[in-house]
């Protein structure tokens, strides 16, 4: 058995840029903000496919105190940069009524090539994410953890939900922005591997038949990521408030070292199949935490807040642990409150405008974020 894995934090988030006249998506013209944002986060910025999309992420963090502090930094950084270019960030999966017809894509080589590949289907993928890097250095390690972690996806997923709009359409669905990247091929939950070598050999027979040129398109849920020593959780909503992100990060740190612990104990986790993965999966899709995921091990449907309890009990060693308590405590407001695609349509049942939900969309991206604190400690520049 390996040693103990560093379970570092890496979050990335995917912004919106707004306009706060129209409230629809408008570039940030020649990459201002980009330019800007590398100016003043370094390597913490780039762009996306989409001009009208600013990706940020957080420098290597050892425990959730740090990524709290680097995550609000910037995201208050980037608010800061789009009012001085006349836009609003705004944080949601989808924007509700914008259309990607309209929307120019980044001159980059990368996503001219994507775009060539996948033609329609590239160009009308214009979705939101979080993603959340742990750090696991042994590569054996990483893929019998997510092996077991596939299991829990849909229960984070479902937290995360944050797009119920879609061309100013209300889809009926509390995360649209799945089904729009469903249309990628690659994508969705992955199946098991019985070792890292076989997870090898699959990619690199994927590179050989000339369907991939490199791991990276292998654009999985969760998955080891092809550069660092990662696992990458791929699935989540972009959320609308800071402290939700930190709280899925949180959880899904805990999530891995408990599951750890039981693969360095030799217990494991019973691992399920794809296809009944992806029946938990489209539950979480369609209503969120609002319905009932599939408890496989008893075979019956169960309430999802019933499951969190669960779930809650099964880190909470782990959470103490880690000093991560708090963070994921804060899920339990998401529980109470309704995750943000439920706040989206509460806003829109109430006003019908969906202007308004964007202006709620954008007060929320600038909330909780202590305006006038400085750069995290961690951060040398």
């Amino acid at each position: 058995m390996s040693d103990r894995p560093s379970f570092t934090i890496g979050i990335e988030e995917e912004y919106m840029t707004v306009d706060p006249d129209t409230r629809e998506l408008r570039s940030h013209i020649d990459a201002e903000i980009i330019e800007k944002g590398k100016l003043q986060l370094r390597e913490r910025v780039k762009p996306e496919m989409h001009q009208c999309v600013v990706e940020v992420g957080t420098g290597i963090c050892r425990n959730i105190k740090e990524a709290r502090d680097e995550v609000k930094w910037i995201r208050r950084s980037m608010v800061d940069l789009a009012k001085q270019n006349g836009l609003r960030l705004a944080a949601a999966a989808t924007h509700p009524f914008s259309d990607w017809r309209k929307q120019g894509i980044y001159p980059d080589e990368r996503y001219m090539t994507i775009v060539e590949d996948m033609q329609l289907v590239a160009r009308a993928n214009l979705i939101f994410g979080l993603h959340v890097h742990i750090g696991i250095e042994d590569r054996e390690t990483t893929i019998h953890i997510m092996n077991a972690a596939r299991y829990f996806v849909p229960h984070i997923l479902a937290l995360s939900t944050n797009s119920p709009f879609w061309l100013g359409d209300e889809t009926g669905l509390r995360s649209y922005r799945c089904k729009v990247f469903d249309k990628f091929p690659r994508t969705n939950i992955p199946d098991y591997f019985s070792s890292y070598s076989e997870y090898e050999n699959m990619v690199q027979l994927l590179v050989k038949t000339g369907c991939i040129d490199n791991a990276k398109k292998i654009w999985w849920d969760l998955r080891p990521h092809p550069h660092f020593s990662t696992l990458e959780f791929r699935v989540c909503d972009l959320p609308m408030r800071a402290d939700e992100t930190i709280a899925l990060a949180a959880l899904i740190q805990a999530t891995v070292v408990m599951l750890w612990k039981l693969y360095s104990n030799n217990q494991g986790f019973r691992l399920y199949r794809r296809m009944l993965i992806m029946e938990n999966k489209w539950r979480a899709v369609r209503y969120g935490i609002n319905g009932k995921l599939i408890d496989f091990g008893k075979r019956i449907e169960t309430p999802f807040r019933q499951l969190m309890d669960e779930y809650f009990a099964m880190i909470k060693p782990v959470a103490d642990e880690l000093g991560s308590r708090e963070e994921i405590d804060y899920l339990h407001t998401i529980l109470e409150e309704g995750t943000g695609a439920d706040r989206q349509l509460r806003v829109f049942h109430e006003t019908g405008s969906l202007e308004a939900v964007v202006d709620y969309i954008v007060r929320e991206t600038e909330s909780g974020l202590g305006a006038g604190i400085g750069k995290p400690a961690g951060v040398m520049f």
